[in-house]
């Protein structure tokens, strides 16, 4: 006998071990989310996906998928806070959008765009961060970053190099190379890796790329992002 919940009013089935994110995903339902990785363990870290689980709020991407459930996430309230967190997002590092080679290929863009946010709320906090050109690759600019991990965990768990890690505690912490000279030209890093390519900002870009599509012409440029996400995220 299959098993099921609602969310929001739809019927979505999973299979056992699937997580409310997993098989909202596989069912082609959006649930904004910027730290998630069907092929890493979930993380928790930047709470868009939080949903209204039976009365009460859960990460989708941590919850188990349990029989029965009546699931809200498409609401106001939970749009309004998910759009405060990618508001924050943005102050909290040095995005520059019009000028960012991943412009139109950055999930934060596009998650700004499907929640409607028209300008950053917050006061810019400016913070001091810094650029990698060292390595023959790849760019590294942590003005871009915004701390999912998802490159800490695809480095350690699918590359097995553990290039990447997360230093520092609360507004402090910040992401560092693993080479006794933090450079990541220093490290063996390779254009091919996994970490490589899940950044879902600008913070990690491959060299010479930049503009080989372009701008306009990228993928959302003319779809939102919960228009495609749920395939691209089980490609």
């Amino acid at each position: 006998m299959s098993k099921n919940f609602t969310l929001d009013g739809k019927v979505i089935s999973f299979k056992d071990g699937q997580t409310i994110m997993d098989a909202a995903l596989t069912a082609g339902v959006y649930i904004p989310h910027l730290c998630h990785n069907p092929k890493f363990i979930p993380h928790g870290s930047c709470k868009l996906c939080i949903v209204n689980v039976n009365g009460r709020n859960m990460t989708s991407c941590t919850m188990p998928a349990g029989n029965g459930m009546v699931i809200e996430n498409n609401t106001s309230a939970l749009n309004d806070d998910r759009k405060a967190l990618v508001q924050m997002l943005f102050v909290e590092g040095n995005h520059t959008c019009p000028s960012c080679e991943a412009s139109g290929n950055c999930k934060l863009q596009a998650t700004a765009y499907y929640l409607e946010m028209l300008s950053p709320h917050y006061t810019h906090f400016y913070p001091p961060r810094t650029v990698d050109a060292s390595h023959p690759d790849i760019f590294l600019d942590l003005n871009r970053c915004i701390l999912c991990e998802l490159c800490v965990r695809a480095s350690r768990d699918v590359d097995g190099k553990n290039i990447f890690k997360i230093s520092g505690r609360g507004i402090g912490s910040h992401l560092v190379v693993n080479a006794e000279s933090g450079k990541l030209g220093d490290t063996n890093f390779a254009v091919t890796d996994k970490a490589a390519r899940v950044c879902p900002t600008g913070a990690i870009l491959i060299k010479r790329r930049g503009y080989k599509t372009p701008i306009g012409h990228r993928i959302y440029d003319h779809k939102k992002i919960n228009e495609i996400q749920a395939e691209s995220d089980h490609e």
